[in-house]
């Protein structure tokens, strides 16, 4: 093999290399140091890797046009892991209370903390940490 053919193909190795790396982000766009409560009606829900997302309309505080805010969670996989979730635990025209870390930058979105459907009260969480716990299979109900 030639040196410039060496060197294409080892420039390709290390950009496919760095490529799973560079495709993932990190949280530092929510401030996860405030909790924002919004009220609305879930308009989309998006169940797909690698986050999950909730579309949801809220309704402005003077009457205007309804504002479109956008939820951030995490993987699906990640969400049934810490209980409760399911592709349809929360569904388009379902009435929602949210708590969430807002984005910095001040735009309509955040990271999911807390999701309560108001016409049933179920709660659920992101909370992906509880399965981290020791002894967590002795917790689990029998089934």
């Amino acid at each position: 093999m030639n040196l410039s053919l060496r060197k294409i193909v080892l420039a390709s190795l290390l950009t496919l290399g760095a490529y799973p790396v560079a495709a993932h982000h990190a949280t530092t766009m929510f401030d996860h140091a405030k909790v924002v409560t919004i009220n609305g009606v879930v308009k989309e829900v998006h169940w797909t890797n690698p986050h999950v997302g909730i579309y949801v309309d809220v309704a402005s505080k003077d009457g205007g046009e309804a504002a479109l805010w956008v939820i951030e969670m995490t993987s699906p996989g990640n969400l049934v892991r810490a209980g409760g979730w399911t592709r349809n635990a929360v569904k388009p025209g379902d009435k929602v209370v949210i708590d969430m870390a807002p984005l910095r930058d001040g735009k309509k979105g955040g990271a999911l903390k807390k999701v309560t459907i108001a016409d049933s009260g179920k709660v659920l969480t992101a909370d992906i940490r509880a399965q981290e716990r020791a002894n967590l299979e002795q917790e689990a109900p029998a089934k």
